[in-house]
């Protein structure tokens, strides 16, 4: 831990917001296509973009010098100035009202909904939760809220007995190489280290490798669970993260249908659950 956590200084955060604009390209679609393992094609104005695109426009640009050690920018601004060295994706939910298109203007509006404390098996655990609302010129496209965890660099989760993998009605397999995380990194605009830079993943944060990115994980969800309702993505999608996911080894994209819709989740070469996600149309 880096500094005193003071909650009810870092609660003053809430409410904050912040507006950024953005064009979908067909060149950023070609890139994002190549990355979901989509056919990439020529995208041409108009045509509707891989559902989470949204996470690829107008991100935030610092430059190096106000970078911190993770390759994330320094703490405070929008997000509130957490002392805890680690930061993390949690989950999440996202609520599709339309696609983006080749050719849009997409606006995020973006507002810190929430900040909480809690203990977990490997010590503090800060959350905060920060709502979105994406528009094109047509409305409103996407809603979404992420939830983002940040904790200590020391302690690790205790080891539990491993469950047997659920079996899965539907499957696809890929291998996490370090190419693809590169890639989505960039796509992106993540400097986040954890996710290409092996000494520092490894010497620093104390993981076995380039961990895979969470946005990644679900976006290759979402993008399942549409192609597996004819291209209609989910009306509410909601994930949580797991466990990480490594680079260098296979791993799985699986669902079953429900009563209510669909579960789906990303499990690693041993069949483990890394992200579960539900799903309903």
């Amino acid at each position: 831990m880096t500094g005193k956590l003071d909650i009810d200084h870092l609660r003053q955060w809430i409410g904050r917001s912040e507006e950024a604009t953005d064009i979908v390209t067909a060149q950023l679609i070609r890139g994002l296509r190549a990355t979901l393992f989509q056919e990439v094609g020529e995208p041409k104005t108009g045509d509707a973009a891989p559902f989470t695109v949204h996470w690829c426009l107008a991100q935030p640009v610092f430059p190096m010098s106000m970078l911190g050690p993770d390759g994330h920018p320094t703490r405070g601004g929008f997000l509130p100035p957490v002392p805890l060295p680690r930061r993390m994706w949690a989950g999440g939910e996202i609520a599709f009202l339309q696609p983006l298109r080749v050719g849009d203007e997409s606006t995020r509006t973006s507002r810190i909904a929430d900040v909480q404390v809690k203990s977990g098996s490997t010590g503090t655990l800060c959350f905060v939760a920060v709502e979105h609302s994406i528009s094109s010129p047509r409305g409103v496209a996407i809603r979404e809220r992420q939830d983002i965890v940040y904790r200590e660099m020391t302690g690790s989760a205790p080891a539990t007995a491993k469950a047997p993998p659920p079996k899965a009605q539907h499957r696809e397999t890929h291998v996490s190489d370090p190419v693809l995380l590169f890639r989505y990194s960039a796509l992106t605009f993540n400097g986040h280290r954890i996710h290409y830079d092996r000494d520092y993943v490894t010497r620093v944060e104390g993981y076995p490798g380039l961990i895979f990115h969470g946005p990644l994980q679900a976006a290759l969800i979402i993008e399942m669970a549409a192609k597996l309702r004819s291209g209609k993505p989910p009306k509410k999608f909601t994930y949580r993260g797991l466990q990480p996911l490594f680079e260098g080894s296979e791993f799985s994209i699986n669902a079953n249908e429900t009563d209510a819709g669909m579960e789906l989740w990303i499990a690693n070469a041993e069949g483990q659950p890394t992200m579960k996600a539900t799903a309903v149309w």
